[in-house]
């Protein structure tokens, strides 16, 4: 049996080359954004000012009165929501709570975050706006009808905080300024209405749209981020041509000029002490790492950079061509977090954690900033993908060697159920009771719907449905039901029953085997169903001569089957299973005696909570470990 354990798993990385064809979908409608920001940063009191000119194109067929914006950097601040969700939530993340209190309720004025908007004008008009929070109301000088744009005029001042969550100043490491959430950024508003919810330190929604942004800083400080250069041989720092020489203007500070298209967010970082290699990608994009001039970290960052290559490959080849010429890997923030082009991740980690890191965030490129689903709402779309994903990139790239790379997934599901915490992932990310009972829901659960799924239609179609989901949504904001909807089309198998029940419900799945009693010459083998969610059922059989054979009972709401996934293995088809039955039998035409075990789901792919009846093992005899996928 040895040999075919990693029948699926090899199937998983030979099938990653499968292209989807695209298909776009005409009834879908998204809003357009195009920023126009220019910004003063004084990095002794770390207090900056800016203008922005935002150019809102109504794609809707809504007239909109009323706008908002979000205004994180308010969260920063004694008594604010996040301060209040901090100290009341059971367990409170560690990064923001610590000695038993909140760092935000310690922090004092001249250490707090605050984003203030002063003047306002649509059209040339003045708006009238109030702040509530993390968000601004603003009630328009006039509506914009359904395909009418506008042009919403901005001042505002900031305070960046001391880093706590994500953004901030001067974080454990050092890094001076990593600048995520730092402007004014309009809410989205899509089929569902408006997503303007306040900023508790889950993750975001945003508009597409352009991004042209002037940064004026101290000369010393290298800046890194979202978007591209405009203004290279005036900046230096790394970004100017190979071997040519930079005309600084005079004076204490730079003025650095980025241009993103297409994005939905933009962040920087900068610090003096930077530095900043860069790496072409062969077919892609640029790399850009940013890091301390630190002893201890430089051998990692350097070691990272080829590996950092080989995964932006392994992603646009497997997912999809990653569609900008740059991506920067930036120290900073508090852990590791992914922004549009680029990412913020503390340095000073192992080598292995390091490169981890920064394949989670770069694989986020993918499915947070490209197909960008709505985190608030379905935040299991992007995490448990981006896990999923990141997974197979890491058993490629540090050569791992892992049968099952999504083990650990399952086993952190187990430990969700059985502690009784789990909610439905239908539930909003700010209403989990519990901060590990999201982080096993988005994150684990999240990359079992995957990994699972790859049980019920096959690897080839998992990975073909994958691909399809990516062409067919991208910069679009996919809804579960779209990427079901992709896996349907490829499989031609009906899904709702799985979306359903993994996600909108805590159900779980539990079979076993009920008895294997002698029938005449045959052996009849009855299969039992104890958790509410169905599924199809593969069963290996051994026999005492160590032949094997599989069979398989499709679950009758499917209106299909996936091929063999053993085919080099014998398969017989059984009848299909109507989910309301408790039971379920079949004959082996072998006799009893000649069974030496029976094991259902031999690939382990299936999430059954109780695995101890799932196997039936001929008394004193000796099985090899199931097939695994």
């Amino acid at each position: 049996m040895q040999n075919k354990k990693n029948l699926f798993l090899g199937g998983i990385l030979a099938l990653f080359g499968i292209i989807a064809q695209a298909q776009n979908n005409t009834s879908y409608w998204q809003q357009h954004v195009n920023y126009a920001m220019e910004v003063d940063m004084n990095v002794e009191n770390f207090q900056y000012s800016g203008t922005q000119k935002l150019v809102y194109t109504n794609n809707s067929p809504d007239a909109l009165s009323r706008v908002f914006y979000h205004l994180y950097f308010n969260a920063f601040q004694p008594n604010s929501e996040m301060d209040i969700r901090l100290q009341t939530i059971k367990d409170p993340d560690g990064r923001m709570y610590t000695d038993g209190k909140s760092r935000i309720a310690a922090l004092a004025p001249h250490e707090i975050g605050f984003l203030k908007v002063t003047s306002l004008k649509q059209d040339g008009q003045s708006a009238s706006f109030a702040t509530e929070g993390t968000i601004l109301v603003v009630d328009l000088a006039k509506p914009i009808p359904p395909g009418g744009t506008t042009i919403l005029d901005m001042e505002f001042n900031g305070q960046v905080p001391v880093q706590i969550r994500r953004s901030g100043r001067n974080n454990k490491e050092g890094v001076a300024l990593s600048m995520s959430q730092w402007y004014p950024k309009l809410a989205e508003y899509d089929f569902e209405g408006w997503h303007a919810d306040p900023y508790i330190a889950r993750e975001f929604h945003g508009v597409w749209g352009d991004f042209d942004v002037k940064l004026t800083i101290d000369k010393n400080y290298t800046v890194g981020g979202s978007g591209y250069l405009q203004n290279p041989q005036e900046i230096g720092h790394g970004y100017e041509a190979p071997g040519s020489k930079v005309k600084k203007p005079r004076g204490k500070t730079l003025t650095w000029h980025f241009k993103a298209p297409n994005v939905h967010d933009f962040m920087w970082a900068a610090d003096p002490e930077y530095i900043h290699d860069t790496l072409k990608v062969e077919n892609g994009p640029v790399l850009h790492f940013l890091y301390k001039n630190n002893e201890k970290i430089i051998e990692n960052w350097t070691n990272l950079q080829p590996k950092a290559a080989e995964s932006m490959e392994f992603f646009s080849k497997n997912v999809g061509k990653y569609p900008y010429d740059q991506y920067s890997i930036i120290q900073g923030g508090d852990g590791g977090m992914e922004y549009a082009m680029s990412t913020l991740i503390t340095g000073e980690r192992s080598f292995g954690s390091l490169v981890g890191v920064t394949v989670h965030e770069m694989a986020h490129s993918w499915f947070q900033h490209i197909l960008a689903t709505n985190e608030a709402k379905h935040e299991w779309m992007d995490e448990g993908f981006t896990s999923f994903i990141s997974s197979l990139c890491m058993n490629q790239v540090m050569d791992q060697k892992k049968e099952n790379p999504f083990e650990g997934a399952y086993n952190s599901y187990y430990n969700l159920v059985n502690s009784g915490n789990e909610q439905p992932q239908t539930t909003h990310a700010d209403r989990y009771n519990i901060n590990s009972a999201y982080g096993i829901s988005a994150y684990n659960k999240g990359q079992i719907f995957l990994s699972q799924l790859g049980y019920v239609i096959g690897q080839d179609k998992l990975i073909q449905s994958l691909q399809k989901y990516f062409e067919d949504f991208k910069f679009k904001h996919p809804t579960p039901n779209d990427i079901k909807r992709s896996a349907e089309k490829v499989s031609n198998i009906e899904l709702d029953w799985y979306l359903t029940d993994w996600t909108q419900t805590v159900n779980t799945i539990d079979y076993g085997i009920k008895t294997v009693v002698a029938k005449d010459e045959n052996t009849e083998v009855t299969l039992e169903r104890f958790g509410l969610m169905p599924m199809p059922m593969d069963i290996l059989v051994i026999y005492e001569d160590d032949t094997v054979e599989t069979f398989y009972s499709p679950l009758r709401i499917m209106r299909g089957e996936k091929e063999n996934p053993y085919p080099n293995l014998k398969r017989t088809v059984l009848e299909d299973w109507p989910w309301a039955y408790p039971s379920f039998s079949f004959e082996i035409k072998k006799p009893l005696s000649s069974i030496k075990a029976i094991v259902l789901d031999p690939s382990e792919l299936m999430a059954d909570v109780n695995k101890e009846n799932n196997v039936y093992q001929k008394e004193q005899s000796e099985i090899k470990a199931p097939i695994k996928n």
